[in-house]
């Protein structure tokens, strides 16, 4: 579910693997890829959400640390292994020709690190687009997301006036003020972010006064309520 606090084991079982070392998995389970993303001030990518908080540019990843290149960072990012298969970078990008000719685009569930070892599930976005950008004297690969929601036979729809993305920053604050537990029962696992006056209600996203953490039952309990 959309907004699920994890921990790193949890995501794991989730996505019925017994790790995810990568950030990047294309096609992980057949009908979906996963990435992993952070806006941590300590990340070794740099991933952004927009301001429309419906939009993700992921960056791309840098060769295998065991390339022989001294430091991955002074090269460009490969589309091609040195055996000339597909990267995961040309894997995605691949996924995004396949949409500009007219195919469906790639379905993502994207996790964001928060803390260290507590994740959220962000939701299940599209690949649209991506470029190439020139990054200190080296090509990196930006991936554009967006919601699956606001996407319709591969075109953009009009956007919402309010987003269903709960940004980051409120995400980090919430945790902290509620202590990392249900703030009805005080439960610590199978937690989950929730809006206090719900979004189909007009409830903002954008305020940590609108957003609390509950556990399953009492999210489920609530559904759409206005308590």
């Amino acid at each position: 579910m959309k907004d699920d606090i994890l921990t790193y084991r949890e995501m794991c079982d989730t996505e019925k693997v017994q790790t995810l070392q990568r950030g990047m998995n294309y096609r992980l389970n057949p009908p979906y890829s996963v990435i992993l993303m952070s806006q941590r001030s300590n990340a070794p990518y740099n991933d952004v959400i927009l301001d429309d908080n419906m939009t993700i540019v992921y960056e791309g990843h840098d060769a295998p640390r065991k390339s022989s290149e001294p430091d991955l960072k002074a090269v460009d990012q490969p589309y091609y292994t040195k055996t000339g298969r597909l990267t995961q970078n040309g894997l995605f990008a691949n996924a995004v020709k396949r949409v500009r000719k007219g195919g469906s685009p790639e379905s993502v569930k994207v996790y964001e690190k928060l803390f260290s070892g507590v994740w959220s599930f962000k939701g299940i976005f599209h690949v649209i687009d991506y470029e190439l950008s020139l990054l200190q004297g080296r090509h990196v690969f930006k991936f554009r997301l967006r919601l699956s929601s606001e996407i319709t036979n591969g075109e953009q729809t009009r956007l919402r006036a309010r987003s269903r993305i709960i940004p980051t920053e409120i995400k980090k604050e919430v945790w902290k003020r509620d202590g990392g537990k249900c703030t009805i029962c005080g439960k610590k696992d199978e937690l989950h972010f929730d809006h206090v006056i719900p979004y189909s209600k007009g409830g903002s996203s954008i305020t940590a006064d609108n957003v609390r953490i509950l556990c399953a039952r009492h999210n489920l309990s609530k559904s759409d309520k206005i308590e």
